[in-house]
């Protein structure tokens, strides 16, 4: 018999991470069942797509995958998230059945980071408001505050997947990097271009911020009325991972001084209230939550997941293998 590969996503999701180039790979490696039942799945549709099934492929509005679930599945080697956090997905049953575990948190990543650099430079060349500025009838004078993407500092607090891409993105230009992140050595810092520090020295230090923390309650409103404080005057904060990791109120607080420049991709709640400070300030950036995939990015998530599967086959170390020792500090 051939290899099974069982699509569990709901089909609208489907067509939003795969294209044609994408079936077909897919149909080289193996035999796909495919989820044809639109809504979040249900345990009857998972157990008729997933039941014999080498590997399963998973995203947006999969539910969490039980003993019962799986248990159509007894050779399910594993289960590959095209997505980000694995934990709507993840139950004991698949660590105690030794059903490997892949997060399309790097693919995403990419996205999240690269967006980082743009709101960096834009940020830096006082693009926002020279360009307010321009449309108002000035032209030159602002140009005075512009700085370049050189001889600055740069703290990147986080050095997951996103964190990390951020690093070696900042390779291409002259400045020097700082990374807060409990989880990394100083060792695997210099690795990849920076230096590790406390997180103190990364406010003090650093010209830009950009968080890459993951939402668990160890970071929730991690950036605070002290910490904020900790920032150098004319630093720019980007926030592109999650609104809970700033205290929303203490930033609006700091913002009003005129001390700080923002650029947020998520605030808390999303969409932020109509009458939230945050979105009066000319010092704060608020765009709605398009750092990761969005629309054709998306299908970096299809193509991830293929390679996943490639690599399987090969023997080869996973992209994006999450372990369960993980679990309680990944988002």
């Amino acid at each position: 018999m051939g290899i099974k590969i069982a699509i569990l996503a709901e089909p609208n999701v489907q067509e939003r991470i795969f294209d044609d180039s994408h079936w077909r790979q897919l149909a080289d490696i193996g035999d796909v069942a495919r989820n044809d039942q639109t809504g979040v799945p249900q345990p009857e549709t998972l157990m008729r797509i997933l039941a014999g099934a080498d590997y399963a492929i998973t995203s947006w509005g999969c539910p969490a995958l039980p003993r019962d679930t799986l248990a159509v599945a007894p050779e399910l080697k594993a289960v590959i998230h095209a997505a980000g956090t694995v934990k709507g997905i993840v139950t004991p049953d698949l660590w105690s059945r030794g059903i490997r575990v892949s997060s399309g948190n790097g693919p995403l990543g990419i996205g999240v980071a690269e967006t980082a650099l743009g709101m960096t430079i834009a940020s830096l060349k006082e693009m926002w408001r020279l360009s307010q500025d321009t449309r108002n009838g000035k032209w030159s004078e602002g140009r005075k505050r512009v700085r370049e993407l050189y001889r600055i500092t740069v703290g990147v607090i986080g050095a997951g997947k996103a964190g990390a891409h951020f690093i070696r993105l900042l390779r291409n230009f002259e400045v020097s990097v700082l990374v807060y992140d409990p989880l990394l050595t100083a060792e695997q810092a210099e690795a990849m271009g920076a230096v590790k520090v406390e997180l103190e020295e990364a406010l003090r230090r650093s010209d830009v911020v950009s968080i890459h923390a993951p939402s668990i309650p160890e970071t929730y409103k991690m950036f605070n009325r002290e910490r904020l404080g900790w920032m150098k005057d004319d630093a720019i904060l980007i926030n592109t991972a999650r609104g809970s990791i700033v205290d929303e109120g203490a930033l609006a607080d700091e913002l009003r001084k005129g001390r700080l420049f923002a650029c947020l991709d998520v605030t808390d709640p999303e969409p932020p209230a109509v009458d939230h400070p945050l979105r009066g300030l000319p010092n704060c950036i608020i765009t709605p939550h398009l750092a990761g995939a969005v629309n054709n990015g998306v299908k970096r998530l299809g193509q991830f997941a293929i390679d996943e599967l490639r690599r399987l086959l090969a023997g080869e170390p996973l992209a994006g293998e999450v372990k369960e020792a993980q679990m309680s500090v990944l988002a």
